[in-house]
C-alpha cells in the first residue's frame, strides 16, 4: 500500500500570472477616469491605473459572475419556498497581514464594484471597530495583543453580520480611530441594505474566531486573502512606521506621539521590536494559516503590486 508521501495531491487552486490574469477582463468595461488614486491607496502603498486595470477589473468581472449567480439562486429560492424575500447583500471578506495592503485592496474593490453595469450600492466595513475598547483590553491584560483573536468582540461582529445577512434595514457599526488607537464610544457607521458589503480585517478568516459554533467567514459569499512574502511585509511595516513617525505621530493627540522624537535608527529598532513581539506571532499563529481558506489569493511582489493570483476551482 503506498504511503501518503507517494501520493500526488492536486491543488484546489488555479494559478495565474499577472499577464494571464489581466487578459481575463471579459466584457466588463466602463470609464474609470474618475477614480482618485490618492484617495484609494494607503500610506506607502503605491497604486497605479495599470494595477486597477490589470488586477482589479478582472477581479470585479469574476465577482460579478458570482454576484449574478447569487442573486439568481436567491430568486429561484423565493419561487421554491413560495416567499417574496428581498434580495440580501453579497458579502466579501478580505484578510491578510498587517501592512500587506488590505485596506487599499478593499477601497479599490469597493470603487470598481460600484462601477458594475447595474451600479450596485457597495459598503466597506473594517473589523477594527469590533476590537474591545482599550479600557477593556487593559482590564483583561491584553492591550499588547491588540489584533489577536481574543482582542475582538467576536459576538458583536457575528451579530452585525447576522443582521446584515438577514436583510435588516439598517445596522450600526462601531468606528475605530487610528489616531486615538481606540474604538470611538459615541460614533457609529450606519449601513443600510447594501447590494455588496466588503468586510476587511486580519481576523476575518480565522477558524478560532468562533462563538457558539459559528465562524465569521460563515457569512461570506466570497473571500480574498492578500498575501506577500514576510520579508516584504516587514519592510513595508517598518517603512510605514517611519513615515507615520514623521507625520501622524507628530500630532499631540496621537496615541503614538511618544514615538515622534525618535531618530531614524530608533524608529527602525522600535518598529522591528513591535513586529517581532506582536505582529509576527499573530501572522504565524492566526493569520497566515487561514490563507488557503480563501476563494482567491492576491500575491504581491516586493513593490506592493500583485504578481500572481490563485483562484479556488469550482
Amino acid at each position: 500500500m503506498p504511503s501518503i508521501s507517494e501520493h500526488t495531491f492536486t491543488s484546489p487552486f488555479q494559478n495565474f500570472t499577472r499577464e494571464q490574469w489581466k487578459r481575463l477582463n471579459g466584457q466588463f468595461s466602463h470609464t474609470i477616469q474618475d477614480i482618485d488614486l490618492d484617495r484609494l491607496h494607503a500610506l506607502n502603498e503605491p497604486l497605479t491605473m495599470d494595477e486597477i486595470e490589470d488586477i482589479y477589473l478582472p477581479l470585479a468581472h469574476l465577482l460579478e459572475v458570482h454576484i449574478n449567480n447569487f442573486q439568481e439562486l436567491h430568486a429561484k429560492s423565493n419561487v421554491f419556498f413560495k416567499r417574496n424575500q428581498q434580495k440580501l447583500p453579497f458579502i466579501i471578506g478580505i484578510a491578510g497581514s498587517v501592512a500587506v495592503g488590505k485596506s487599499t485592496t478593499a477601497r479599490v474593490l469597493k470603487k470598481v464594484l460600484s462601477l458594475l453595469p447595474n451600479r450596485p450600492k457597495v459598503e466597506l466595513v473594517t473589523t477594527d471597530g469590533f476590537l474591545y475598547p482599550n479600557k477593556e483590553l487593559i482590564k483583561r491584560g491584553i492591550l499588547n495583543r491588540k489584533g489577536f483573536p481574543e482582542s475582538y468582540d467576536t459576538k458583536q461582529l457575528l451579530q452585525f453580520l447576522a443582521d446584515i445577512k438577514s436583510g435588516k434595514s439598517q445596522v450600526s457599526v462601531p468606528l475605530y480611530s487610528h489616531m486615538e488607537y481606540d474604538v470611538l464610544p459615541n460614533e457609529k457607521l450606519h449601513i443600510a441594505q447594501p447590494d455588496i458589503l466588503i468586510v476587511e480585517g486580519i481576523n476575518v478568516l480565522q477558524v478560532n474566531s468562533r462563538k457558539n459554533g459559528v465562524f465569521v467567514s460563515d457569512f461570506f459569499d466570497y473571500s480574498i486573502y492578500v498575501d506577500a512574502d514576510e520579508k516584504n511585509i516587514v519592510t513595508w511595516y517598518i517603512d510605514r512606521f517611519e513615515s507615520l513617525r514623521a507625520t501622524a505621530f507628530q500630532n499631540t493627540d496621537s496615541y503614538f506621539h511618544k514615538y515622534a522624537d525618535l531618530s531614524t535608527e530608533e524608529s527602525y529598532a522600535m518598529a522591528t521590536q513591535i513586529w517581532n513581539e506582536i505582529n509576527r506571532p499573530n501572522l504565524h499563529e492566526n493569520i497566515q494559516p487561514t490563507r488557503y481558506r480563501a476563494d482567491l489569493i492576491l500575491k504581491k511582489g516586493s513593490h506592493h503590486f500583485v504578481k500572481r493570483i490563485k483562484v479556488r476551482k469550482i
